[in-house]
């Protein structure tokens, strides 16, 4: 692994402490856990078990708190071991971990799946009049979203039996991607680099160092393509087959539903996106010209302008975001604060390591935990800001409580990418120089346009992949890439050169295979923000309070509730054509910037 003594980041010895959840691997609690979680399940199952359709609010409400606190415990468990495995998935022991705890959570889920089909088997009046009670008001959202799901849900047994089978089916193979992609070594310059080391050099001024970085990167897919085919197609296969069965229309049917969304206005988000993609060409065509570039290849995308970017230090990105999140509203600073005195961040690159960058919801009774791979970057600093979004999101959710405290994956991305948008205009008002101001600009399009343009093309990407997987079976490495390439030419357009080995590009994106569907909720996130942000430079006072309240609300609400407050309605379609236009007046601000220089 690739380490510069001479350059210290600062976060090389930022790695948190679990201790909050467990103290160790071999901590006598989480041994007494395990063993208090089956028997709250095995009472659970003897209270409860062929009772549910004659409950009334009161007996509901004892029931549900006594799931909650089920739920709570083995969130528990699986997020430490999540959270540790993370950190060196080439580490035997924690990779048991893993192991142990997905197959906890099957053998519990087992004993009680008859809950959730008790309930939706409940007749929609009596059902309706339990969700409408005053005594379930704190629950009434979960039981309300949990009803559609109603022709979804099968019998008894064959609910346990999809649980049991998904240790050694889908999150089996899910781990064993991660496990070879964090134990992939990526050679680039007589070094071995990690994934994560690999790709941060495509973010480099030097653009030959771009080049062989990307000749590395596809090297080591090329290397592994028939392992990640063999994942992809399996994992392809096992959606298709869970799909049947649960009678879902299409491969994300089951995903816009998690979502609360409906299909029309996905399908709203990604023709207005797709429609917009001139802008990604237009952009594009402006820094080819800003480079003094001929041809503008996929390499050279997230070219920085200035020749030297200046390294950040850990200390300057925590003051940077702090500063910018106290600003805004002194609660999210607080927040915030609490994850770098307590802790609760790991950001030290190192070798097992995975790769990306994440915030950990764990449970209510804890906090969340940030991960992320810190090198010193300015979007280093953005990604900073974006995790702790997450994370003062997921904290302030926390009293909503086990059921609730999540939000669907549209509005996951409001307060992370709000939160990078914070950062920059901090950093954007403290430049007088316009070749900087330029240079700011222009990452913080490349981001935007990554976001947007870039995930909605994997959404298509996505769809062509299930689709044809599910008509003609079983797909090679060449038909994988093709669909790739076809799909990412329609993003790029004449604007950037695809070479030859971006083809296999799309063999190390994790969400594929762990969230299938979500990469569209960035898009989403995205252009919610740019609204949101417009809201708060027009509001009067009361808005970061009002803000606030919105993340405090986590899942106890529909999103279009929720957002409403704020005085935005997601579902006009207008809405996302103006986060579209504000994104085209980022890039005319970029070509005016230009100009002047």
């Amino acid at each position: 692994m690739s380490t510069d003594v001479n350059n210290p980041t600062g976060a090389e010895e930022v790695q948190w402490d679990l201790s909050d959840l467990y103290n160790s691997t071999d901590d006598p609690a989480l041994q007494e856990d395990k063993k208090r979680v089956r028997q709250q399940a095995k009472q659970f199952a003897s209270d409860y078990r062929g009772k549910v359709k004659s409950f009334d609010a009161s007996q509901m409400h004892q029931a549900l708190q006594d799931y909650e606190s089920i739920i709570e415990r083995l969130s528990k468990i699986g997020s430490f071991a999540q959270l540790i495995w993370s950190t060196d998935t080439s580490n035997a022991k924690y990779g048991k971990l893993v192991q142990d705890a997905n197959e906890l959570s099957s053998e519990i889920q087992q004993q009680l799946v008859f809950f959730d089909v008790e309930w939706l088997a409940m007749d929609d009046e009596q059902a309706q009049t339990l969700i409408e009670s005053e005594v379930l008001s704190h629950y009434e959202h979960y039981l309300e979203t949990s009803r559609r799901y109603k022709s979804h849900v099968l019998n008894e047994e064959a609910e346990q039996v999809f649980s049991a089978k998904k240790v050694t089916g889908s999150s089996a193979w899910n781990r064993y991607f991660d496990e070879t992609m964090g134990a992939a070594r990526f050679t680039l310059d007589g070094e071995e680099l990690t994934q994560q080391e690999a790709l941060s050099k495509l973010h480099e001024p030097d653009r030959e160092l771009r080049e062989r970085a990307h000749a590395s990167l596809t090297e080591t897919f090329s290397e592994l393509s028939h392992t990640l085919t063999f994942i992809f197609n399996t994992l392809l296969a096992d959606k298709h087959s869970s799909d049947k069965l649960r009678d879902y229309p299409s491969w994300i049917s089951s995903r816009n539903l998690s979502n609360e969304i409906d299909d029309d206005t996905v399908e709203l988000l990604v023709n207005s996106v797709t429609d917009h993609y001139s802008l990604v060409h237009r952009f594009y065509n402006l820094k080819k010209s800003l480079l003094g570039y001929d041809e503008f290849y996929d390499y050279d995308r997230y070219a920085p302008l200035l020749k030297s970017e200046k390294q950040v230090h850990w200390n300057d990105a925590r003051s940077m975001v702090l500063d910018s999140y106290s600003s805004f509203h002194p609660k999210m600073g607080e927040i915030a604060g609490d994850f770098f005195e307590h802790n609760w961040i790991d950001a030290a690159m190192k070798p097992g390591k995975r790769g990306g960058a994440y915030s950990a919801s764990t449970v209510p009774s804890v906090h969340p935990y940030v991960f992320m791979n810190y090198d010193g970057k300015v979007r280093d600093v953005q990604t900073l800001a974006h995790e702790l979004g997450h994370g003062v999101h997921q904290y302030l959710s926390r009293e909503q409580g086990a059921l609730q405290a999540s939000t669907p994956l549209t509005t996951a991305e409001t307060a992370s990418v709000f939160g990078e948008m914070l950062v920059f205009q901090r950093l954007m008002s403290n430049l007088d120089d316009p070749k900087e101001k330029l240079a700011l600009l222009v990452g913080k399009i490349d981001d935007t346009i990554a976001t947007v343009f870039r995930q909605v093309s994997m959404n298509r990407f996505e769809h062509a992949m299930h689709t044809k997987r599910r008509q003609e079976g079983e797909l090679t490495t060449e038909e994988f890439s093709s669909l790739w390439r076809e799909t990412q030419k329609d993003i790029y357009g004449d604007s950037v050169t695809l070479t030859e080995g971006y083809d296999l590009w799309w063999s190390y994106i994790p969400h594929f295979l762990h969230t299938p569907g979500y990469v569209y909720a960035y898009a989403f996130g995205e252009l919610l923000v740019l609204a949101l942000y417009e809201a708060y430079t027009q509001s009067e006072d009361d808005f970061a309070d009002n803000y606030i309240e919105m993340l405090r609300a986590g899942g106890s609400d529909w999103p279009e509730h929720i957002i409403g407050k704020l005085g935005l309605d997601i579902t006009d379609p207008e809405f996302w054509n103006n986060g579209l236009a504000a994104i085209e007046r980022m890039i005319s601000e970029a070509e005016a910037l230009a100009k002047q220089i």
